[in-house]
């Protein structure tokens, strides 16, 4: 983070780092810099910088000068989507012969990156337990070179003690690698507590509005940022300008959103845990929850994100998405809309068969910012 934000509180930070009047006009919004190259004034001789928008484009270095500041790191990173992402970071840390420890509660997508592609390349994996940290420690080879960690996860809302593991990471030389998406940076900060890079899908929390695809890196040391780059650069995943505008302006309101997230989750939690037809709610703000203790320490507030199983099996979980009227029926979160899937047939298919599979009765929300009477009206008609 730059010193001129590194005192200032986050929602300040939020709507003023690396975004500086335009130079030339004042406009208190970063311009949308579409354009795919720069005159050079002689060989060699960059404006600031700029050569070619793969490498470099003002709009996208807005956001990455934000996202590091978000996450109280030296160098953030943007990229056309999460998994761009997490592919740029997988390629720059590992090598053929190399192992990470995935979480056995992963987004499927990442599980299919490992299991289809990275596997590809001569690199091994393992399923952990990330909420117990003796089962990291258990999964760790002499070999490895990453601890992959989602908290909360996906879908299953999941908690792993992000400085425990940071712990047992550094002791085996690996890199902790925290998915931070469902929690977002104004509800929990990993690097302050010791992981080596934040991942986002800015798609979610971060863009808000579901109206953007984009991925993040961030990390505290300076070598490793500059390796992400050249990768970056190399592989060409970047955000494009007007994505990253559109993260940009999302990430402005991200600190009021999140708490009415929070809010509109916790009154879905009560009425759910009262429900005859729920069998289960999975919700790190309960106190039942297996990881309350620690998400209390490690987070401002526990996230818009409910799962929840319920009686009757997978056919009663598809009936209730079915018959949900307010929360739209699809994939993804975030967004200021509230979201009901079925994982096990939508977001995690992918998982099917292996340690990462769901329950087959499972629900996920994503809880929006609408009047929470009105969600919980309608979840209750869904229910029945």
């Amino acid at each position: 983070m730059s010193d001129s934000h590194s005192s200032q509180n986050f929602e300040t930070v939020a709507i003023h780092a690396g975004n500086t009047a335009d130079p030339l006009t004042g406009a208190v919004v970063p311009p949308i810099y579409q354009v795919s190259t720069y005159k050079q004034d002689g060989v060699g001789g960059l404006r600031g910088g700029y050569e070619y928008s793969r490498s470099a484009n003002p709009t996208r270095t807005a956001l990455e000068e934000n996202l590091a500041a978000l996450e109280g790191g030296r160098r953030g990173l943007a990229f056309a989507s999460g998994l761009a992402a997490e592919d740029c970071l997988l390629r720059t840390l590992l090598g053929p012969g190399d192992h990470v420890v995935i979480p056995n509660d992963a987004y499927g997508g990442t599980f299919r990156l490992f299991a289809k592609v990275v596997s590809r390349w001569g690199v091994e994996w393992s399923v952990a337990d990330t909420s117990d940290p003796e089962s990291v420690r258990a999964a760790l080879t002499p070999r490895t070179k990453a601890v992959w960690v989602e908290t909360p996860s996906n879908p299953l809302l999941g908690i792993t003690d992000i400085e425990a593991v940071a712990q047992i990471a550094r002791e085996a030389e690996a890199k902790l690698v925290v998915d931070n998406t469902f929690a977002s940076p104004y509800l929990q900060q990993p690097l302050a507590l010791g992981a080596d890079v934040v991942v986002h899908s800015m798609t979610k929390y971060m863009g808000g509005h579901s109206d953007v695809v984009g991925g993040a890196l961030v990390v505290n040391d300076a070598g490793l940022g500059e390796e992400l780059a050249f990768h970056q650069n190399a592989m060409g995943a970047v955000a494009g300008p007007f994505d990253s505008w559109l993260v940009l302006r999302g990430i402005k309101t991200l600190a009021v959103r999140m708490d009415r997230h929070s809010e509109n989750a916790e009154r879905v939690v009560e009425m759910l845990t009262r429900h005859a037809r729920v069998t289960k709610v999975l919700y790190p703000g309960l106190a039942s929850h297996p990881g309350h203790e620690v998400a209390a320490k490690q987070m401002k507030s526990f996230g818009g994100m409910v799962s929840f199983q319920v009686e009757g099996g997978e056919e009663a979980a598809v009936a209730v998405c079915d018959r949900a009227r307010l929360f739209t029926l699809g994939e993804s979160l975030g967004g200021v809309e509230s979201l009901i899937e079925h994982p096990g047939r939508m977001t995690h298919a992918s998982v099917a068969g292996s340690a990462l599979e769901v329950p087959a009765d499972l629900v996920r929300l994503s809880v929006g910012i609408e009047s929470a009477d009105d969600l919980l009206a309608d979840l209750q008609q869904a229910l029945g």
